[in-house]
Formats: structure tokens, C-alpha cells, sequence
């Protein structure tokens, strides 16, 4: 039986105890990142090195979230997770798909989603390193907390350190780093730095008592470009004196495409992979209402999902999917 046949027979299952049985109400609460709040020093910044060519080996991975079916208590939902590897020039890739089905409200099936998201990341770059893969950095979409819900898994941090990898958690965006007023801690330290490139580090040391495994850093990689990051830099990259600078400046030769310009463009292939078509997606709602419709659940279901979707037909979308949404709380 494939994946997607045992994601089905679990959807199948669940939406049957649902229409059975009705949800459970409520949702176990999960803590959020902190906030950080810090004072910018001026000192802790310092200029990375240019590399114009660079035989590095680079390897990345990213999950996106499609929704192909959903009502006010439960959801049929799309995971494809994707890799892409660089070096030079030769660029590799791969993706592998899953369904998950969540009951419950808008809030507990996104947590529940972030966590599907990150345990399918780290499960595939942990296979890829196993396989054989000889990445010299492994690039994270996100902040680097590992261990535990919503959270990156421990095993692959083990293994990156048990084999000399360098692993760096990088996020599109960082909403709970603040300076010590409240503002954007990005954007504050953007306005110190005297170099086109740099690296301030550390904002805050890695604390793996809270599940913070790596240093958290802001990078600015391209002087084309003003785009800053989050960068966090695991906690065993910097023993025995390794200098931030060094470990990062081969990043450089990464943030040049066009595409994504300042951004390292392992990470954007990784985020392109990861979307899938819309023309495979509704290959997999065919195959969702099928399954129902073979389990004289669909007709149940389709008054429940109508209940939902009015506003999206308002607004002309058809499938949940043309018009993506998981609402953040």
C-alpha cells in the first residue's frame, strides 16, 4: 500500500468516528516562541567575506500545506515536502507528498499542521544525510527550536553534529525579536551596521533547557539587496573558537539569484519544490471524494464543507486550494 492509500484509509477513519461520534471540543494549548526583547549593541557586528565561487555543498528543505478539502471542524489537508541541494552549479531536488486529516477547530488543525510540517522536514533530511548525502551545510526554514511539538526533531541535530554537518535554522521572517522599545529587531540592527554584509551575533545564546539549540543571529548576505534574516547557528558550531564570520560567509555565494536576492537560493528551490500543481492537487481531491463516496461519508461531509465555503464562492474559488488560507493565531 503507498502512503497516499494509508493517508487515505486514515482520512476515511477519522471522518467516519467524526460523523459518528461529532469532535471532541477544545484543543490542548501550545506554547508560542517567546518573545525576545534585546538591546541592539553595535559591537556584536561584524562584516562576512564575499565568495564569488564556492564548491560547498548546500542542502535544503521545506514543507508547504495545501488544503484540499474543509469544513468549520475537520480538514483534508496536502503535505508536499521537498529538498534541493546545490554545488556550483549542479543543483538536485526531490519531494515526497502526504495527506493528513485533522478534526477540529481552525486553530488546533494549524498546530496541528506546523507540527506534521516540521516532523516532515526533519524526517526527510535525516533520511537524505542516512542515504548517503554529503551536505557541508543543511539549511532549515525557521527559528531553532528543536524537541517537542511544533518543533524541529532532535535526532536531526544529533546527527548533523555527529557528523560534522553545519546546521543553520534560517526564517523568512522573525515577528518575535524585538529591540529593548519594541520595535523590529531587524530592522533596528539593519540601521547600525557599517558594512554591505554582516553577521550580528549573537542575539541571544542557544538554550536548550528551552529548546533553543542554536545562537540566534541576523544576517545580511547580499549587499545588492536589503533583505536581513534570522539566522540561528546550532550550538555546536562555534566550540573550540570557530569564528561566526568564517563558518558564514560561504552563505554569500548563495544570495545572488534573482529570484530571491539576498535570500539563499538552496532554501527558495526548496520552497519552489515544495508547491505542487494545481492539476496534481485536484488529482487528490478526486481521489479524497472518492474514498467518502466509497465510504457513504461524502454526501455528510459535502453539506458540512458548503456550511464553510460560502465566502470563497463569493469571492469565484471553487476548491479551498485556489485560494489558500490557514488562519495564524
Amino acid at each position: 500500500m503507498s502512503k497516499i492509500s494509508e493517508d487515505l484509509a486514515e482520512m476515511k477513519k477519522k471522518l467516519n468516528e467524526y460523523v459518528d461520534k461529532g469532535r471532541v471540543v477544545g484543543y490542548r494549548e501550545v506554547r508560542k516562541e517567546p518573545v525576545i526583547a534585546v538591546k541592539p549593541d553595535k559591537s556584536k557586528i561584524k562584516p562576512l567575506k564575499k565568495m564569488e565561487k564556492c564548491d560547498t555543498y548546500f542542502m535544503a528543505v521545506d514543507c508547504s500545506t495545501r488544503t484540499l478539502k474543509r469544513a468549520n471542524n475537520w480538514g483534508v489537508y496536502l503535505l508536499r515536502t521537498a529538498y534541493a541541494s546545490v554545488k556550483g552549479r549542479d543543483v538536485d531536488w526531490g519531494y515526497e507528498e502526504r495527506m493528513r486529516s485533522v478534526i477540529g477547530d481552525t486553530r488546533m488543525r494549524y498546530r496541528f499542521l506546523e507540527d506534521a510540517r516540521v516532523e516532515l522536514e526533519s524526517m526527510m533530511a535525516l533520511n537524505l544525510l542516512r542515504e548517503g548525502g554529503e551536505a557541508d551545510y543543511l539549511l532549515l526554514d525557521g527559528a531553532s527550536y528543536f524537541g517537542g511539538e511544533r518543533k524541529f526533531r532532535t535526532f536531526l541535530y544529533e546527527k548533523c553534529e555527529g557528523d560534522g554537518i553545519n546546521l543553520l535554522a534560517i526564517s523568512k521572517q522573525s515577528p518575535t525579536l524585538h529591540d529593548d522599545r519594541g520595535r523590529d529587531f531587524v530592522a533596528a540592527t539593519y540601521g547600525l551596521s557599517p558594512y554591505a554584509m554582516w553577521v550580528y551575533h549573537p542575539v541571544i545564546e542557544a538554550k536548550i533547557r528551552e529548546h533553543l539549540y542554536g545562537d540566534i543571529s541576523i544576517v545580511k548576505l547580499c549587499k545588492d539587496s536589503p533583505r536581513v534574516f534570522r539566522c540561528d547557528i546550532m550550538g555546536y558550531l562555534l566550540r573550540g573558537g570557530g569564528e561566526v564570520h568564517e563558518l558564514l560567509s560561504p552563505l554569500t555565494s548563495l544570495c545572488e539569484d534573482p529570484r530571491c536576492l539576498g535570500y539563499p537560493v538552496t532554501l527558495w528551490l526548496a520552497h519552489d519544490f515544495s508547491a505542487p500543481s494545481n492539476s496534481k492537487l485536484l488529482h487528490y481531491h478526486d481521489q479524497v471524494e472518492k474514498t467518502l463516496a466509497d465510504a457513504g461519508l461524502l454526501d455528510v461531509l459535502r453539506v458540512e464543507e458548503l456550511s464553510c465555503s460560502f465566502p470563497d464562492e463569493l469571492h469565484g474559488v471553487k476548491h479551498p486550494f485556489e485560494w489558500e488560507w490557514i488562519e495564524r493565531v
